[in-house]
């Protein structure tokens, strides 16, 4: 599997690097005053055991923190990674001769857990307690997948006993609608639409009418792709948020965009506000940063990822899930 193969290698050649720095620090203590002190490492020896000094771990960190970089996690979430490592394996008590790499890699392990899960949110529960019809409305750039992802929630959901209805609002980019419908036809959802070029408030307030009328449960809007400083479409959005007010507002990105997704969720974030991301092509990513550091850098959560081109290929974000595949 492509994914994360990148991040996988790196981390792999890098624990093993921090082994070998530990090892080498048991036999030589560094030339510096270490953090851990005197009473505890006396301790320590007596029990058989050896405690990880800071020395040891400094100049490995510096290696974790330019991976990192590398494969495209954003600055302030390496560095948080980096000293959440060094924070738990210094003053870490080991037998002596007992290898290190687990410490390590568990070390990392959690500290990519931290940034990962930042909020919880269960989609699942939102839409089942949820007051009907629910409205999810989808933002993000164009050529991100954020049209076929709508069709592989509205797949998510039917799985569950939902009823769905579409509404094409993306009004802005020729073809858009045509794409939407496409997927409504082989679903076998109704799509609300209008003609090319029409106000997209306007749609999805029919689209809502409707579903309100025929007792559907759940509301999928799409947009056109826009970005934060395209001034016309950011108050057309603005718009619709009042006209046709979502319950929950999902951005949808690449995960290969790596660094760009994140700048982007961020001013998106900042500038009109969203409630989760839904990261798509996971399964082409081989660096792994996107996914690492959206979450935290927005301080909302990831809610799917998506794994494929098919409709099924859409799965709730688990952090331990992630990880495997990472660390596997």
């Amino acid at each position: 599997m492509r994914m994360f193969r990148s991040l996988k290698e790196k981390l792999k050649k890098l624990t093993s690097s921090l082994e070998e720095a530990v090892e080498e620090a048991v036999e030589k203590e560094p030339p510096r005053v270490p953090k851990v002190g005197l009473r505890d490492k006396a301790k320590s020896l007596l029990e058989g055991k050896v405690v990880i000094s800071e020395g040891a771990v400094d100049d490995v960190l510096m290696e974790l923190q330019l991976l990192l970089l590398e494969s495209d996690v954003a600055f302030d979430v390496a560095e948080k990674i980096c000293a959440s490592v060094k924070e738990r394996l210094v003053g870490t008590k080991r037998g002596i001769g007992e290898s290190v790499h687990g410490l390590v890699e568990d070390a990392l392990r959690q500290a990519m857990e931290e940034v990962l899960t930042i909020e919880h949110f269960d989609f699942d529960a939102f839409v089942k307690e949820h007051e009907k019809p629910v409205h999810i409305l989808f933002v993000g750039v164009n050529g991100t997948g954020k049209t076929t992802t709508i069709a592989k929630v509205a797949k998510y959901l039917m799985d569950r006993g939902y009823s769905v209805v579409l509404a094409a609002g993306d009004t802005f980019r020729a073809g858009a609608i045509q794409q939407l419908q496409t997927h409504a036809d082989r679903l076998g959802v109704k799509l609300i639409k209008h003609q090319e070029g029409a106000d997209p408030a306007a749609v999805l307030y029919d689209a809502l009418a409707y579903a309100r009328a025929k007792h559907r449960d759940v509301v999928l809007s799409d947009t056109a792709g826009r970005m934060h400083t395209n001034v016309n479409l950011m108050e057309q959005l603005a718009k619709i948020c009042r006209v046709a007010p979502p319950d929950l507002t999902l951005f949808v990105d690449e995960a290969t965009a790596g660094n760009d997704a994140v700048e982007r969720a961020k001013k998106f974030a900042a500038t009109t506000g969203f409630d989760g991301s839904i990261l798509t092509k996971i399964d082409a990513d081989t660096k792994g940063g996107a996914a690492i550091s959206i979450a935290h850098e927005t301080e909302k959560p990831i809610i799917f990822l998506g794994t494929g081109q098919g409709y099924d290929d859409l799965v709730p974000f688990d952090a331990e899930w992630l990880l495997d595949r990472i660390f596997e």
